[in-house]
């Protein structure tokens, strides 16, 4: 007959050979019942099961650092890269649809951008900036853009990971030690698999390598992502063929913008990292945090960081930097958008409807929105893109094309906030400048600088010829001299010659013809 039941057994149906979670104490009831437990095997000194456990989870956790890649800075982007492509290929967008090796595909994208190029060349009066174009993949915008990506989550990353150390107590510090090295560590991953998340999300929405406003591909390289487009095509009752052209024209205007503005990448960039200065940290949070955190669950922590707890507070220099990145990212949206519009004009007949879908696009949640809300903090405002566009319609409508582009020769010149507010102040006031200032072409500003520097180094060194040809002709005039005063009478020995001697002289007199001499060497090198 089986045994009572013992108090507490019942629940897990009378036997308790596998406690929850693997944790558990040796059964009291158990000391001495050789019989049972030789039945189940070799009887284990008591807690050995949990020490296995734990052994078995550092185990886990060291496999899990190291498979984790050989990242060392804030972020993993090993991690991050494994995260995004690993997430693509699980939904089927690594290579979904169309695939670089597709030769139709990459001839149907070149000739869209080759047929938008012409287009905008009568539209912009910045030249081509790209000299290839690509059709992309998923995976391939992933690996192709994570380097611009490295630049913009750097900084922000540091910044936190920094300040969670320095929120430590020094006794904290000290207690910690080495595990210190293993908590950033840890962090990078979490970073990582934040980042890894949010590309993900990115490339398979993705249209064009330069959608979020930011030259994140190579330099001079168009890129498009077929795949996306063709299921951005679904339902907009449009041929395919006719959007391809129309982001391809988008996309082109991206490349012109980036390659002929040079202070406009590093502009963008800079003014992310200048965010990223000012983070700092609720400390009063960290005590909860640690509380939510499992060092053997990397979920755990990435679920913490995106709980709240430790939300970065934005300071007034912050505000401002994103104020600026805010107006600036509007401002090249707001240019692309206009000069697009013209170069396609009657081309495209479903030109307008595009456009608007684009724009309910943003103001929706696109993908540049979703990505600089997650990264970065910063909320874009399909306002100001819009403000932005009626902007440069405007200056370009009242002062032409040439005095439109003109204005991003020099930062110092480019509308500000205030100006996107009152785009009819700003249009008057250019017209009151004159053309000084409107009929600047970026182009033509920088090959008059060139020239210019050109010119200053031909006359520096003309200047060092002439002062040294100086030099030698004032040591040939020294040694002439001294020469002469070799060759004097006895009464011109004492260094002392008369000046009424040379008065006195008469028109044959050799010590004449020798004082005209000494005057006509002396004038040019006073002249020098």
């Amino acid at each position: 007959m089986p045994g009572p039941v013992r108090p507490g057994r019942a629940a897990y149906g009378g036997d308790m050979s596998n406690p929850p979670f693997g944790f558990g104490l040796p059964d009291p009831d158990n000391r001495g019942d050789d019989d049972s437990s030789e039945s189940g095997g070799r009887q284990q000194q008591p807690g050995a099961d949990a020490f296995n456990q734990l052994g078995q989870m550092l185990t886990q956790l060291g496999q899990m650092l190291s498979q984790a890649g050989s990242s060392t800075g804030p972020v993993n982007y090993d991690l991050a890269k494994q995260i995004a492509v690993q997430r693509l290929a699980a939904t089927g967008q690594a290579k979904a649809g169309f695939t670089t090796s597709d030769s139709s595909t990459e001839s149907a994208v070149r000739d869209a951008a080759h047929l938008a190029e012409l287009w905008l060349d009568a539209a912009t009066i910045l030249p081509a900036g790209a000299t290839s174009t690509v059709a992309w993949t998923s995976r391939d915008w992933v690996e192709r853009t994570l380097p611009t990506w490295q630049r913009l989550c750097d900084p922000v990353a540091k910044q936190v990971a920094g300040a969670w150390v320095q929120a430590l107590p020094e006794e904290a510090k000290q207690a910690a030690g080495p595990l210190l090295s293993m908590v950033g560590q840890m962090g990078g991953m979490a970073f990582g698999s934040q980042l890894g998340n949010a590309l993900a999300e990115l490339a398979s929405e993705v249209l064009t390598s330069t959608e979020v406003g930011l030259p994140l591909g190579p330099d001079a390289t168009s890129a498009l992502l077929p795949a996306n487009i063709e299921k951005f095509t679904e339902g907009l009752e449009r041929p395919s063929s006719e959007v391809l052209v129309f982001l391809a024209a988008r996309e082109a205007a991206h490349q012109r913008l980036f390659a002929h503005v040079p202070w406009l990448r590093q502009r963008l960039l800079a003014t992310v990292e200048e965010f990223a200065s000012g983070i700092s940290v609720d400390t009063s949070a960290l005590e909860q945090l640690a509380g939510r955190v499992d060092p053997s669950n990397p979920a755990s922590i990435e679920e913490a960081l995106s709980s709240g707890l430790l939300e970065p507070h934005t300071t007034p220099e912050q505000q401002a930097a994103l104020n600026r990145l805010e107006t600036l990212l509007a401002l090249v949206e707001g240019w692309v958008d206009v000069v697009v519009a013209e170069a396609v004009g009657d081309r495209l007949p479903g030109a307008d409807a595009l456009r608007e879908t684009l724009r309910r696009r943003r103001a929706t949640g696109g993908p540049a929105e979703q990505t600089f809300a997650t990264l970065v903090g910063l909320e874009l405002r399909p306002r100001r893109m819009r403000a932005a566009a009626a902007l440069w319609k405007l200056v370009g409508d009242r002062h032409g094309m040439q005095r439109r582009d003109g204005l991003w020769s020099h930062p110092d010149l480019m509308p500000n906030a205030e100006d996107l507010d009152e785009p009819l102040e700003f249009a008057e006031r250019l017209g009151e400048s004159g053309d000084a200032v409107g009929q600047l072409d970026p182009l033509t500003e920088l090959e008059r600088t060139e020239r210019a520097e050109q010119q200053a180094a031909t006359d520096s060194a003309g200047e060092a010829s002439s002062g040294e040809a100086s030099r030698n002709e004032s040591r040939d005039d020294q040694a002439s001299g001294d020469q002469d005063r070799g060759h004097r009478g006895p009464d011109e020995q004492d260094g002392r010659p008369k000046a009424e001697d040379n008065d006195s002289a008469e028109p044959g007199d050799p010590r004449a013809d020798h004082s005209d001499h000494s005057d006509r060497n002396d004038r040019p090198s006073d002249d020098r």
